[in-house]
């Protein structure tokens, strides 16, 4: 069980390694000995971009960090730059989001490891009215929602629905 737990987790870690950007993400773009172009936090706006000193408006949605990274030091050895060296790192995940029966619906900042019961502790916990066995999630971009145990882990962009028991 332990064994498939930690198998678990670093699988997670992986798909956050190829985890794509997103409106709403906020991101850090560091170019090394060029303070002036470089973004401590940037949100990745509604249709998808940034805005960067000389480059202007860069588009990032559907990109890892390692892609920014690449297209950002491209654009900027394209005639700005010799050799430039861009660090592009995640400062905030997009929120996910916790409905139905608990006592604090709404948005949270996403944190790496939480899972079912931990966000549900974050919307303040169940209500007295809520079904513990009837969980779903609807991951960011499907529109089937799935079942969930307490432990399932969650992703930024999900959406958590605790049901409301009638017994």
């Amino acid at each position: 069980m332990l064994l498939l737990l930690s198998l678990a987790g670093n699988l997670w870690a992986a798909s956050l390694e190829s985890y794509k950007l997103a409106a709403n993400d906020q991101i850090s773009v560091t170019v090394f000995g060029e303070p002036d172009l470089s973004l401590p936090k940037v949100r990745i706006a509604p249709n998808g971009t940034i805005s960067m000193p000389l480059l202007g408006q860069i588009r990032v949605s559907g990109l890892t960090a390692a892609q920014v990274e690449e297209k950002i030091t491209a654009l900027l050895a394209d005639g700005y730059l010799k050799k430039p060296g861009v660090t592009v790192s995640i400062a905030e995940y997009r929120l996910f989001y916790v409905s139905g029966e608990v006592r604090k619906p709404g948005g949270y900042g996403y944190r790496d490891g939480l899972t079912v019961q931990k966000a549900v502790s974050l919307a303040g916990g169940f209500s007295e009215r809520a079904d513990r066995d009837g969980i779903t999630i609807t991951h960011e971009g499907s529109t089937t929602p799935t079942d969930a145990g307490l432990t399932d882990r969650i992703r930024p962009g999900d959406v958590i629905n605790v049901k409301e028991s009638f017994f």
